[in-house]
């Protein structure tokens, strides 16, 4: 037998080993299950109620432009569609501009920099379309309006003149948002349910892991290679229970 043939049979041994240990562990998962799914309620409910009482939920409302005018101040022709269309990804750079935001922060009396409100916000076009959203995003719901609204009057007053193009519409005023748009109540709740089981079980491989004792006839097999000739049974047996006055007495010899 060559050392390669050595080499396949000892990673044949080991993956066989690997496979037991593998049956072993969720055998070990499986007697203690109802702790792992009280790791699982455990953790939804945790991250549930910091969720609903320790976090501030943001809202984010949304505005929207639309980018296409009369250039003739009469009809809209196809040319017009593509210069909406072209122009759009403009408008939406510019509207994050210094002058731009901090105009908004000046006339609504807001108590940020111009770096906190541009993080606030968030501007794209709509897929195959020349309407630019506008989101603002508040702990406040009706500050998130309001910046929304405030923004989007200024891209209709102010890029047109900066850019020398037909003035664009609004084509949607913001509302003040009813729901949260964050955290996430439900994926929160998942996500610490997930986390409880998976300490549950990273404690449980722990332990199993650490635990070389032997239980079974198959353990002193696999760890010596050898087959025990007897096995001590668990629990009392019955008629050598030394605790039993009914147990059986060794007779003393008689002496001569």
């Amino acid at each position: 037998m060559n050392q390669q043939q050595i080499d396949i049979g000892a990673r044949e041994n080991t993956d066989a080993e690997m496979e037991i240990d593998l049956l072993e562990l969720l055998a070990y998962y499986r007697e203690r299950i109802v702790w792992i799914i009280l790791g699982f309620l455990a953790g939804a409910v945790i991250a549930g109620l910091i969720t609903y009482y320790l976090i501030t939920p943001d809202y984010t409302a949304t505005s929207k432009m639309y980018m296409v005018s009369s250039s003739s101040q009469s009809v809209v022709d196809l040319t017009d569609l593509n210069i909406g269309q072209s122009l759009s990804k403009d408008y939406v750079e510019l509207l994050k501009t210094r002058p731009i935001i901090e105009s908004v922060i000046e006339e609504q009396g807001l108590d940020y920099d111009y770096a906190q409100l541009l993080s606030m916000l968030s501007m794209s076009t709509l897929s195959d379309t020349r309407i630019i959203a506008i989101r603002a995003t508040s702990k406040d719901p009706e500050e998130a309006m309001n910046i929304a609204n405030a923004l989007a009057d200024k891209g209709v007053k102010e890029l047109p003149k900066l850019m020398e193009t037909p003035q664009p519409h609004i084509a949607e005023y913001a509302i003040i948002p009813v729901n949260p748009s964050s955290p996430s109540f439900s994926r929160n709740t998942m996500i610490g349910a997930l986390i409880g089981m998976i300490i549950v079980l990273g404690i449980f491989t722990i332990r199993f892991m650490l635990d070389d004792t032997f239980k079974t006839a198959e353990d002193i097999e696999k760890e010596f290679g050898v087959i025990p000739l007897t096995v001590i049974p668990e629990g009392k047996i019955q008629g050598f229970d030394a605790g039993s006055s009914s147990a059986p007495k060794r007779k003393k010899k008689r002496k001569r």
